[in-house]
């Protein structure tokens, strides 16, 4: 090997050390499982193949489906079908400004967003179901996007009325920082959206004679409600004070 040829190799190494969204050993399945999970349109990734030695997967979310590219590393950069660029950076810079990577259905995907992969999360949540996107403190080139935690969760619990203190079970989503309601899984449309940036404590409660019981104080109510579990109402109260954390972080 020459010795610019070593130099480029080494370069090329360097990146992909500090690239905020080289996913390094992720799998095909849980690419797709973060991106469809946690992403959205146009979010994207890079991870290893297994191809070979310098190939590469990167992966795509195009609306409700991921799609997967082959990217090759040379001596002097990243082979990407006919395009070569001396730098990732480049590589993304040129397809986040033109639509290029058409699907079969022949829908134009961008590259959008990068899907970070050093998370913050709570423990107790596999990396697959809860992420976010982090500041890094490094340079804009890094191109980790500064975002709402994107932790999810869904599930039924039994909810006290407003009015009429009767108990009803009803369909719960955590997405972001909105808890929605719905009368049962199939509904579409939600009861009530819950803005948990309004809400100043998460906590068990014992006040109303149930087991497995918690509370959300808001300002103007406080929601009462109960999980069929001691565990599932832990898990509960975990995520949901983790996203009060982040609110106070100014995340």
């Amino acid at each position: 090997m020459s010795l610019y040829s070593q130099e480029s190799t080494e370069d090329t190494r360097d990146e992909l050390e500090t690239l905020g969204w080289y996913h390094y050993d992720l799998s095909r399945h849980a690419a797709e499982a973060l991106l469809l999970s946690n992403g959205s349109d146009g979010s994207y990734l890079l991870r290893t193949s297994n191809e070979g030695a310098g190939c590469f997967a990167l992966s795509v979310r195009a609306k409700d489906s991921v799609r997967h590219f082959h990217v090759t590393r040379r001596d002097n950069g990243y082979i990407f079908g006919f395009h070569q660029f001396s730098t990732l950076h480049d590589f993304v810079d040129h397809f986040a400004n033109q639509p290029l990577l058409g699907s079969d259905t022949g829908t134009l995907i961008v590259l959008k967003c990068p899907y970070p992969w050093r998370v913050e999360e709570p423990s107790i949540y596999e990396s697959v179901r809860v992420h976010t996107a982090i500041q890094t403190g490094r340079t804009v080139n890094d191109l980790v996007a500064n975002a709402a935690s994107l932790g999810t969760k869904e599930g039924y619990l039994i909810k006290q009325g407003a009015i009429v203190k009767n108990w009803k079970q009803r369909w719960f989503i955590l997405n972001r920082y909105d808890l929605k309601y719905f009368k049962d899984r199939m509904s579409e449309e939600p009861i009530r959206t819950l803005d948990l940036r309004a809400c100043s404590a998460v906590q068990f409660d014992y006040s109303q004679d149930r087991v497995n019981c918690f509370c959300l104080v808001f300002p103007e109510r406080t929601f009462y409600l109960c999980a069929k579990t001691g565990v599932e109402a832990d898990e509960w109260i975990k995520i949901l004070r983790w996203k009060l954390s982040q609110t106070r972080m100014g995340r």
